[in-house]
């Protein structure tokens, strides 16, 4: 507890450059962080505009957009703004905070995206019973679920994060509060933390992405079964855009938090951890908007009605 008391805040040191440099970081931080608010925006207001995407799949990716805005929120800014002013302290509890919220987000997505696989699985596979399987009840409860689990993962990972002591080593090798960079500043015996990490991060990031792997095998089968070529390429349009996302973001993610020894190796986690926080986020609106005719039919049709065509 004394530890913890003399502990007011922690020095983020992650990007340490010439101040140009830091300029530009802020100016591209600040910048993906603005097409990420503004993309996602636009595509929560596509779908709520338009009846004929009230449908269980683009609930589901409204509501991924709205988590890709709420994630990208907690990190982005902060991290632009320290760049531009210099300013790398971060206070205990905002720390803690960040942390939390970050794990919170990040959890949420990764279930968002095996929900969004079954969803297209029932889709694909089961066409007939699609509305009866995926009733709105369902849809909700599996938000709901995605949402709970992140808050146990996020209170499991800051609660042992933060029982660690400091010792008055303040820095964290990193732009923002990560678990693995936190427990890397502690004086503590870290062995115990990271195998929490392993077992808890690993097991969502594997249970995760076999429901996805599972949902899509079923899916590649009955698409390679199905008699008509349109029938086929109309089943792989419905599904492009979100195996792209599941690729950029399970292999991230995986790549960080999922092997052993994922603390040790600050400089590398460093990069890897902006595209999965910072451009991800922002690419996600993109991919679903350039590979979905739905979607950009959908678009053309409000920009006509608002006189840009």
């Amino acid at each position: 507890m004394e530890n913890h008391t003399r502990m007011s805040e922690f020095i983020l040191v992650g990007f340490k450059s010439h101040p140009g440099s830091q300029l530009l970081l802020s100016v591209l931080f600040s910048t993906m962080y603005f097409v990420t608010v503004v993309g996602n925006v636009c595509m929560i207001l596509i779908i709520r505009m338009d009846s004929n995407l009230h449908t269980p799949m683009y609930f589901f990716l409204e509501n991924l957009s709205t988590l890709d805005i709420c994630y990208s929120s907690v990190i982005t800014p902060r991290a632009a703004l320290a760049f531009l002013l210099g300013r790398r302290s971060i206070s205990y509890s905002s720390c803690a905070s960040q942390m939390f919220f970050f794990s919170l987000f990040g959890t949420t997505e990764a279930f968002f995206l095996a929900v969004m696989a079954y969803d297209r699985f029932t889709a694909v596979c089961h066409p007939l019973l699609y509305q009866v399987i995926m009733s709105r009840r369902l849809c909700v409860l599996m938000v709901m679920g995605s949402y709970l689990s992140g808050c146990i993962n996020c209170a499991i990972q800051t609660g042992f994060t933060f029982s660690l002591s400091f010792c008055g080593r303040r820095e964290i090798n990193h732009f923002f509060c990560d678990v693995a960079a936190v427990i890397r500043a502690s004086c503590s015996d870290t062995l115990v933390n990271e195998l929490v990490m392993l077992a808890v991060c690993g097991s969502i990031i594997v249970g995760t992405a076999l429901v996805v792997f599972v949902s899509y095998g079923y899916i590649i089968i009955t698409i390679v079964q199905m008699p008509s070529a349109e029938s086929r390429r109309k089943a792989v349009s419905t599904c492009s855009a979100h195996m792209t996302t599941i690729c950029l973001f399970f292999g991230t993610v995986l790549f960080m938090y999922a092997q052993p020894g994922a603390t040790a190796s600050p400089h590398k986690s460093n990069t890897i951890s902006v595209f999965y926080t910072v451009v991800i986020p922002m690419l996600n609106p993109f991919i679903y908007t350039l590979r979905n005719r739905e979607v950009k039919g959908s678009l053309k049709k409000q920009l006509k009605r608002k006189g840009f065509f």
